[in-house]
């Protein structure tokens, strides 16, 4: 365990705040299987100043998903500064972090996340701006650099801390590498190395093991899970208790797998209608059915479904195909 500021983390595992996913449902889902910190989306700075509709509903907390840290966007200092403001004193969040990571254009277009990266100096001015005007711990997620040419990771950590952030979570890619590619771990070992501030890692961590290597390799306080927990909380569950204990725990079963994708479902219907629940559902079935032998059917059918129930349907249907195989190769062997 580790503290960000003066929020106390149980454990070293943190949900990556990952756009379009981490809303709510998700969230309090992968809460519930151990995580020590979820992140919610990023969320930018001028559609929280202009009360939009759709950016005040991605402001909802469950308070059984604290601790929680909500993540903000923006590349002008005023606009970011009074946002973080607002998120201070309108939210329950226990941390706000600045997304210096996010690689797509029209975010750095605006001169907003990873567009930070290429200065240290912008970066503390605009962390020590937000660190001055709040009361909750600030801290920043970022990536080792822009490309291979501008890697000022070492640099941009030390402006965070200097500038008053609690804690670095820091993606071994550079922005030019996107998802692609392999994370540099090694450069993540030298930040840990260069600040006093904890910092969290991120990238690949695939498996159980994975995160104990981090952690060996690189030192850092913290591992940050992003899209190994696509469609598979146990991913935390499991790490968690690796790293406590050294035991690896199996996989879950297809029926565990649906049960939890159904949860997933409910709370999602609860939190967006079922309209648009259904619709953002059929991408979190895709990952749940992910590497269960037979799935591809079901999969393309959830697809086409309009209401809860029947995605329901077909997913006892497929459980109880997939539990008749099992026992069908059992008896057989």
């Amino acid at each position: 365990m580790f503290n960000i500021g003066d929020i106390q983390l149980k454990n070293r595992v943190v949900l990556a705040p990952m756009a379009g996913v981490c809303n709510s449902a998700f969230r309090l889902t992968v809460k519930e299987f151990g995580a020590g910190l979820v992140c919610a989306e990023m969320v930018s700075d001028k559609a929280i100043l202009l009360n939009n509709a759709r950016t005040m509903d991605m402001l909802y907390i469950d308070e059984r998903e604290k601790p929680l840290s909500l993540q903000i966007f923006g590349g002008e200092k005023e606009t970011l500064v009074e946002a973080a403001k607002f998120v201070d004193k309108n939210t329950t969040a226990d941390i706000i972090d600045i997304n210096m990571g996010c690689p797509v254009p029209k975010i750095t277009k605006c001169d907003a996340g990873a567009r930070w990266l290429l200065d240290p100096d912008k970066i503390y001015d605009m962390v020590s701006a937000v660190t001055d005007a709040v009361d909750k711990p600030v801290t920043v997620k970022m990536r080792i650099g822009w490309d291979d040419q501008h890697i000022f990771a070492v640099k941009n950590a030390q402006a965070v801390e200097k500038a008053g952030g609690k804690a670095v979570a820091v993606h071994g890619r550079t922005r030019v590498q996107m998802y692609e590619g392999t994370a540099d771990w090694a450069i993540i070992k030298e930040v840990k190395e260069s600040v006093g501030i904890p910092v969290i890692g991120n990238g690949d961590v695939e498996t159980p093991q994975d995160a104990q290597r981090m952690l060996d390799e690189t030192g850092v306080d913290g591992v940050m899970i992003g899209r190994a927990a696509l469609g598979n909380p146990w991913m935390i569950y499991r790490t968690v208790h690796y790293l406590e204990t050294g035991e690896l725990i199996s996989e879950p079963s297809v029926r565990e797998k649906m049960d939890v994708c159904k949860l997933h479902l409910d709370r999602l219907v609860a939190l967006k209608g079922e309209k648009t629940a259904v619709r953002e559902m059929r991408k979190h079935a895709a990952w749940y059915l992910k590497g269960i032998r037979g799935h591809a059917i079901v999969r393309n059918a959830v697809n086409t479904t309009e209401t809860r129930d029947e995605i329901v349907n077909l997913l006892d249907e497929f459980t109880l195909q997939a539990e008749s195989k099992e026992q069908s190769s059992i008896q057989a062997g």
